[in-house]
């Protein structure tokens, strides 16, 4: 299942929320690198992690084929 996580900095989104930012990424190396990036970032964001691709699709709302929110940017393995 995927985990979510807040990191908070000055920046948001034009609506004053977090960024909210999907990193699919199947290594825990990389989630953490992502992570402490962001966190050190000036940008207020949501961080979702989806492992897999399924998750992502998931997390998107995509096999229920229901209009949830969606990420305002997301991370890609290409490999994944």
């Amino acid at each position: 299942m995927s985990s979510a996580s807040e990191e908070f900095s000055s920046s948001t989104a034009g609506d004053g929320r977090p960024v909210r930012i999907l990193l699919v990424e199947d290594n825990p190396a990389d989630v953490r690198l992502t992570r402490e990036m962001l966190r050190e970032s000036k940008v207020r964001n949501e961080l979702l992690v989806a492992h897999t691709a399924e998750e992502a699709e998931e997390i998107l709302g995509l096999a229920e084929q229901t209009a949830g929110p969606r990420p305002d940017l997301v991370l890609l393995d290409l490999d994944l």
